[in-house]
Order: C-alpha cells, then sequence, then structure tokens
C-alpha cells in the first residue's frame, strides 16, 4: 500500500493505490484501498505528524 498525504489550500490531500477486491473480516464488503489501521504520515498540523486510519470499499 503506497499512500502519499500532503497539505495543500489547507485542505489534506491523500493519495492511495488502489488495490484488487478482497473481502473485509466480516465479508460484507470488499476493500479496495486500505491503510490497514492507522498509518502516522508525513503530513504536520500545529508540528504534530497527521495519523490516518482509512479504508475504501464496494458492496458486492
Amino acid at each position: 500500500m503506497a499512500m502519499t498525504v500532503e497539505i495543500k489550500d489547507n485542505k489534506l490531500c491523500i493519495e492511495i493505490d488502489l488495490e484488487k477486491p478482497t473481502r473485509s473480516a466480516s465479508g460484507k464488503t470488499l476493500v479496495v484501498a486500505s491503510t490497514r489501521g492507522n498509518a502516522v504520515t508525513t503530513a504536520h498540523v500545529d508540528g504534530k505528524p497527521v495519523t490516518i486510519g482509512l479504508n475504501a470499499y464496494i458492496k458486492p
């Protein structure tokens, strides 16, 4: 999973690679992008790193 994060014009811009759809743990959705938990980024707000937990999915 490759993810880039930057702050542009006071907006958090996240770019993450799409994956082949795979079943979620519950089996109710197909995950197409995920950080697989929380990921500390290189983006900073008030001098502190931004942490992102991201899941993108589709319904089968």
